[in-house]
């Protein structure tokens, strides 16, 4: 008897140290994907330029990336020059969450029914977005669904520098092929506050 008391407390104890480390190793790879976003955070501003059809036409940009409970908010507006002399302002902030998977993020961009922030649609021709982190270089995706079935997709590379700035390459593709470069420098902006 004493020796299958002695065994149950072997095995209750090798339970409990597998359990133990099981969390420890849960709680690493946590911190782990909460402090990736940490070395992007900070307001960034710079000029990109359009590698277009014979010529080049540079954009205004400014990005805020900014950390969360859940993930990071990135925040991004782009002035873009007409030749005209026009110019026009796209913005754009998107949520992005932990998932299950290391260094992967899913988006919430609106409120679902119970006020929860959600994904968009495809579907609905809404873009989806998500976003991954890989050494020094934050990319976002986003996918079109456009009404005839086909999508388009949008890439942002973020990449930090030795210095902390941020070099970018934008790319558009349309049904797989690429219709659209676009490359840019963004510095980092002392903090505000």
């Amino acid at each position: 008897m004493a020796h299958l008391i002695k065994k149950t407390r072997k095995r209750w104890f090798s339970g409990l140290m597998f359990v133990g480390l099981l969390c420890l190793s849960v709680m690493t790879v946590s911190q782990a994907r909460a402090a990736s976003i940490e070395p992007f955070v900070g307001s960034y501003h710079g000029t990109t330029i359009e590698h277009a059809e014979n010529e080049l036409q540079a954009r205004d940009l400014d990005v805020v990336i900014k950390e969360t409970e859940r993930g990071f908010i990135v925040d991004w507006s782009t002035v873009i020059h007409k030749p005209d002399g026009r110019e026009k302002t796209v913005s754009l902030d998107v949520e992005f969450y932990a998932t299950e998977r290391a260094d992967i993020y899913g988006s919430a961009m609106r409120s679902g029914l119970f006020g929860k922030r959600i994904p968009n649609d495809p579907l609905k021709g809404e873009p989806f977005f998500w976003a991954r982190i890989v050494d020094k270089t934050l990319t976002i995706h986003a996918l079109y669904i456009n009404d005839e079935g086909g999508y388009e997709m949008q890439v942002y590379k973020r990449t930090l520098d030795d210095d902390g700035n941020l070099d970018l390459i934008f790319r558009r593709f349309r049904d797989g092929e690429q219709i659209r470069d676009v490359t840019g420098k963004l510095t980092r902006q002392p903090d505000r506050y």
